[in-house]
């Protein structure tokens, strides 16, 4: 398996990043360890969360994902050793605790460090555009934890090319820390926020690439195709705009490609992923050790030019 640089940092990946959305959300403690385990087992080394996973889930507070990563850490002593955590700040935590101030940062910070039971975050990421903050307060923020060797490297999410072309701008002209991530939606079905002048500006910047929805909720795993099938799901609100004339296209193209690599789906549309212009590695959440077996074989799988095009043209 080949690892990869994570833009110019100094973090090597392996090819697929462990989503944390789930843990504490859709899988208990214990299940949540067992996914964990066989990550590391399978030889990846990067795990995603954020302070606010899950905080939608009716009880949840926000933090039970860092919570569980940081129990785990703590239970397999020797793991940290092999494993790189992302987390992010900025989701609303309620009480007004959200966005990209330096107070809220500087307490964040504090708080994901005491869940996750680490003395350092490899890469902090801005959840979210914040537009109340300039850029030259929150960079300037995580300019003081890099020095003080709480964080190894900064990333954002979900900015668009303006925005992160204004942040890396603020960044050089102020003699700050720059963004050395981009985690955007984009995925077989999702292609249109990245690819472009986007896509275009993080291939110029050298910027590593964390994908998020690299399976479109579920959908690019073939098991919604109707109607019925989004009423016995929780995921259907989510799922159903992609029950379309295009997403049907989309999931025939990944059945013919499928059945001609002996993969699932799921297992084909992370690999495109892997395949695509400025993407770094994707990330793919979980529930079980048995799903997640069969995510870790995207990282090795092998697509023909001739797949590539066909999935290309269907989700074009």
């Amino acid at each position: 398996m080949e690892f990869r640089r994570l833009g110019r940092t100094d973090l090597m990946i392996a090819p697929l990043v462990l989503g944390g959305n789930v843990f504490g959300w859709t899988i208990d403690e214990n299940a949540s360890f067992a996914v964990l385990d066989a990550f590391v087992d399978a030889g990846f080394n990067a795990i995603d969360t954020a302070d606010s996973y899950s905080r939608w889930k009716p009880g949840n507070q926000g933090g039970e994902s860092e919570t569980i990563i940081g129990k785990w850490l703590k239970a397999n002593p020797g793991k940290r050793d092999k494993v790189l955590i992302f987390t992010k700040v900025a989701s609303d935590m309620g009480e007004g605790r959200k966005g990209l101030s330096r107070r809220w940062i500087m307490q964040a910070v504090e708080d994901s460090l005491r869940r996750l039971q680490v003395d350092v975050i490899d890469l902090y990421q801005s959840h979210w555009p914040d537009p109340d903050t300039p850029y030259e307060e929150t960079l300037a923020a995580y300019a003081s934890l890099l020095q003080q060797g709480k964080v190894r490297a900064i990333g954002a999410s979900n900015l668009d090319a303006q925005q992160l072309a204004n942040a890396l701008a603020v960044a050089r002209d102020k003699g700050l820390p720059r963004y050395e991530t981009l985690q955007p939606r984009y995925n077989l079905y999702d292609r249109s926020a990245f690819e472009g002048p986007l896509c275009d500006l993080v291939v110029r910047e050298d910027l590593g690439v964390i994908s998020y929805y690299g399976l479109a909720s579920g959908f690019l795993t073939g098991k919604y195709r109707s109607p019925a099938d989004l009423a016995q799901s929780r995921r259907g609100e989510a799922v159903g705009k992609y029950l379309n004339a295009r997403g049907e296209r989309i999931l025939k193209a990944l059945d013919e490609v499928s059945a001609r690599h002996g993969a699932k789906p799921a297992e084909v549309a992370l690999a495109w992923l892997l395949t695509r212009k400025g993407v770094t590695a994707p990330i793919a959440s979980a529930t079980s050790p048995e799903q997640l077996a069969s995510l870790v074989k995207s990282a090795t799988l092998k697509l023909d030019p001739e797949d590539i095009q066909a999935l290309d043209q269907a989700s074009a």
